[in-house]
């Protein structure tokens, strides 16, 4: 697919044709193309419309929502009485690493589903949780077990550190 790019006439450049490739857009399993409507250049008279064929999107947001959000007034009873081993994320939306593992602990809660629950607690919406443990980095998970905390892991760590870490107490 081929696409010219033209400039105001003010910007003495030529038009510059870009074809889009595999070695632009790699693939990455969280990220696809989506189509958009026109991208608006300015608010004048004048402004002009230039077309656009599609954007690329982090899609980590969406897969994000499928472990599910617990807050300070459901701390006590969805953790510390629950009777199964429970894993709970410490997170906020503007954490980049935060980001990164969501896809990962989703990953294990599927894995995992009738051995272990999973919830996330926003840091930002929940901040008295958040600071009786003693959170001062996130992306943080705690596995608490018969409503004590068991285990602390802190920082966007790789998959099998997570499952080591989870195996200890099933």
């Amino acid at each position: 697919m081929a696409a010219t790019l033209t400039f105001s006439p003010a910007i003495p450049f030529s038009p510059i044709t870009f074809t889009r490739s595999s070695a632009i857009f790699p693939n990455y399993s969280a990220l696809r193309l989506r189509p958009i409507a026109a991208t608006r250049f300015a608010a004048s008279p004048t402004s002009r419309i230039a077309p656009r064929t599609a954007r690329l999107v982090c899609e980590a947001q969406d897969t994000a929502l499928e472990v599910a959000p617990i807050t300070d007034a459901n701390w006590q009873s969805l953790v510390l009485e629950s009777a199964s081993t429970v894993l709970v994320e410490f997170w906020a939306p503007w954490c980049g690493p935060c980001r990164m593992i969501h896809p990962i602990i989703d990953e294990l809660a599927k894995d995992y589903a009738g051995k272990l629950k999973f919830y996330k607690l926003n840091t930002d919406e929940s901040p008295s949780t958040a600071t009786r443990y003693g959170i001062r980095s996130i992306p943080t998970v705690m596995i608490f077990k018969n409503g004590e905390k068991k285990d602390t892991v802190i920082g966007a760590v790789p998959k099998s550190t997570l499952t080591t870490s989870i195996e200890k107490f099933l």
